[in-house]
C-alpha cells in the first residue's frame, strides 16, 4: 500500500495486522513500493505519484482517495485501466454544511462589519438580515449539496437544486433543476451555494451569463472547485454591483494569489480551502479506507465507487 506524504496517517497502523504496508510520498519511492501492491491509499491525492510510474502497477486493484474530489488523482491510463477508484464522499458533508451556514450567518447577520467597529471602539447598531424565509440555490445534489440543503433548511431557507437531470421534490430539495436551467434557478435565488466537481463538464460553469442572471442582491458561495468559476466574469459582477457579495473556499488557482483582486474586495470573503476541515478529519478518513479495507479483502462491494470517466461517485 502506498500513502500519502510525511508521517503516515493517524491509526493506519491498524491495517498492519492484515496487510503488509508501504509507504511513499515521491515518485521514485512509489517506484519501489508499487511493484506487487494491489491497494493504495492516496493520503495526498495527485497524478504527479502514480502516473510516472504507471508500468509497475500491473497488481494494482483499487485505489482509496482521501479527498472527496479526485481531479488531481486521475490520468488517462488510470481511467481506462480496470482500477477501481474510490473516494471519502460522507467523510466532510457535516462539516462543510456548518461552514456554509456559518459563512450565510456572517454575511447576513453583518459580522465583518460588527468586528471593525469593536477594532474602532465603536458602540453602534445595525439591523440584521433573517436567514429564514431566503431562497437558496445548491448547485451540486451529491451527499455534500444534500448535508447543505438539509442544514440551510433547518434555518427556515427555501432550499432548490440543480443536478444533472432535473428531477421533483425530495426530503431535502423543494425541486432539482437540471444543469440546462442554471440560469433559471440563479434568477429565483437569493443565496447561490456551488458544490460542483472538477470535470470537463462543469469547467466555468459560473460564466458571465450566469452570473448576469443574478440579482443585485444575490450572495454566492463556493465550496465546490475554483475551476467551476470564472473569476474574472466573478470579479466583473462584484465590481459593478450586479450581485451583492461572494464568499469563496476555492479558486482556479491555490493558493489564491496575492495580486488577485478578490484579497481587497470589501464584498468578498476568501478562505483557504478549508470548509471541509474539522478536528478528527484525519482519522476519520482512516476508519473510511479501514472499512473499505475489510470490504475488500472479504469481497464485498466498495463504498464510495468512483465514475473515472465522469469524475465522481454517481448519486
Amino acid at each position: 500500500m502506498g500513502a500519502g506524504a510525511g508521517s503516515p496517517p493517524p491509526g493506519v497502523e491498524l491495517a498492519a495486522e492484515v496487510v503488509e504496508l508501504a509507504f511513499a510520498e515521491t515518485a521514485d519511492e512509489m517506484a519501489t513500493a508499487l511493484p506487487g501492491a494491489d491497494v493504495v491509499f492516496a493520503w495526498r491525492p495527485r497524478s504527479g505519484l502514480l502516473e510516472p510510474v504507471w508500468e509497475h502497477a500491473g497488481d494494482l486493484r483499487w485505489i482509496q482517495s482521501a479527498s472527496a474530489g479526485v481531479e488531481d488523482l486521475l490520468f488517462p491510463r488510470l481511467v481506462e485501466s480496470e482500477v477501481v477508484l474510490t473516494n471519502a464522499r460522507g467523510v466532510f458533508d457535516d462539516a462543510m454544511a456548518e461552514y456554509v451556514a456559518g459563512l450565510l450567518l456572517l454575511m447576513a447577520k453583518g459580522l465583518p462589519q460588527v468586528l471593525e467597529r469593536r477594532a474602532r471602539r465603536e458602540w453602534r447598531h445595525h439591523d440584521a438580515e433573517m436567514l429564514a424565509g431566503r431562497k437558496v440555490l445548491v448547485v451540486g445534489v451529491g451527499s455534500i449539496g444534500r448535508a447543505i440543503g438539509r442544514t440551510l433548511r433547518n434555518l427556515g431557507m427555501t432550499v432548490r437544486g440543480v443536478g444533472t437531470t432535473a428531477r421533483g421534490n425530495d426530503d431535502v430539495f423543494r425541486a432539482v433543476l437540471g444543469i440546462d436551467e442554471l440560469a433559471d434557478g440563479c434568477a429565483w435565488a437569493d443565496v447561490v451555494v456551488d458544490v460542483l466537481p472538477a470535470t470537463a463538464a462543469t469547467t466555468h460553469a459560473f460564466d458571465a451569463a450566469i452570473f448576469e442572471a443574478m440579482g443585485p442582491s444575490t450572495r454566492f458561495v463556493n465550496v465546490g472547485r475554483g475551476t467551476t468559476v470564472d473569476e474574472e466574469a466573478l470579479v466583473d459582477a462584484l465590481r459593478e454591483g450586479r450581485m451583492a457579495a461572494a464568499a469563496l473556499d476555492v479558486f482556479e488557482h491555490e493558493p489564491l494569489p496575492a495580486d488577485s483582486p478578490l484579497w481587497g474586495m470589501p464584498n468578498v470573503i476568501v478562505s483557504p480551502h478549508m470548509s471541509a476541515n474539522f478536528a478528527g478529519w484525519r482519522e476519520a478518513l482512516v476508519e473510511l479506507f479501514v472499512e473499505n479495507l475489510e470490504r475488500y479483502l472479504t469481497g464485498r462491494p466498495l463504498k464510495n465507487v468512483v465514475d473515472k470517466r465522469r469524475g465522481y461517485v454517481p448519486a
